[in-house]
């Protein structure tokens, strides 16, 4: 059992501030280190407060939340109800619905929500502003270490891999560099997984949560857990996604995509083998196995 986390004195006095009336609080972190999120409250309104883990991630996620606020409609995202810098802390209002990750849905609810998070990624996508030389230089220098990181995956994983699955986290390593710095940017959500995906049974409406990796990107990037995770055993919301957004993956994209999907598979595997983590060893067997799998 995750023990809940204490709302911090000076956070609860912050907050009270811009939420007179704070009566409740309850953590609402996921399960690692890093996350601090609760849902407080004050009478009949919630809200969120969060602390981001570093200062980078805490102006990512306030600039999100503007871009969200100016292109998104109010039941799509939350809005920035307040944030402060020495704290690190965002309060945010509170969207009704639950996360979609594990959510039971039926069927027909579920390729309608997956259409419509493609439609509202492809939104997002079409409002983006143009990306800069840094932004670029910022992508080139991640892909640039992506690309490392599948190089270095090979030593470790060749006892452990067959030749078709060693050939792709070799493809990555040499392929992710040049393959990035011929697509074009633009802004990302960078976390765009169904954990951070609410859906609304009343209403029937998707709604957005978590800007903390708001950047500019590879459109393509933003699909790499749904690549992994998802899409290969049900191919059916991967066509409702891709039908909301508007458009498919050129060759160039299904290729990146593939194996920036597969360096994450790759590194799933040597940090389960380097730690005696069985759930990581499965994992990143099953992304590699769905990728060799995979045409793109």
């Amino acid at each position: 059992m995750t023990t809940a986390k204490p709302f911090p004195p000076e956070l609860r006095d912050w907050a009270a501030g811009h939420l007179p009336g704070l009566d409740t609080s309850e953590d609402r972190s996921w399960p690692r280190s890093t996350s601090l999120v609760w849902r407080v409250g004050a009478g009949e309104r919630d809200a969120y407060v969060k602390i981001s883990p570093s200062t980078l991630d805490f102006e990512r996620e306030v600039a999100g939340y503007a871009f969200a606020e100016a292109h998104l409609d109010p039941w799509q995202a939350p809005r920035l109800l307040a944030a402060d810098p020495h704290l690190r802390a965002i309060l945010s209002s509170a969207l009704p619905g639950r996360v979609v990750r594990d959510l039971p849905l039926r069927a027909a609810t579920e390729l309608r929500l997956y259409e419509d998070a493609g439609r509202l990624l492809r939104r997002w996508h079409d409002a983006s502003t143009p990306a800069t030389d840094a932004d670029r230089a910022t992508v080139r220098s991640d892909t640039k270490d992506k690309a490392q990181e599948a190089a270095d995956c090979l030593e470790h994983l060749a006892p452990h891999l067959a030749a078709d699955r060693l050939a792709l986290v070799d493809a990555a390593s040499k392929e992710l560099a040049d393959l990035a710095e011929r697509l074009p940017l633009v802004y990302r959500h960078g976390d765009y997984e169904t954990r951070n995906w609410l859906f609304d049974e009343a209403s029937g409406r998707h709604g957005l949560i978590d800007f903390a990796t708001a950047a500019h990107g590879i459109a393509a990037s933003e699909f790499v857990w749904l690549s992994g995770a998802v899409w290969p055993r049900r191919p059916e919301l991967r066509e409702a996604y891709f039908t909301g957004y508007g458009r498919g993956l050129t060759t160039e994209e299904n290729r990146l995509l593939q194996l920036l999907t597969v360096r994450l598979g790759a590194s799933y595997l040597r940090n389960g083998l380097a730690k005696d983590r069985p759930d990581l060893v499965a994992r990143g067997h099953l992304v590699l196995d769905r990728m060799t799998a995979h045409r793109p």
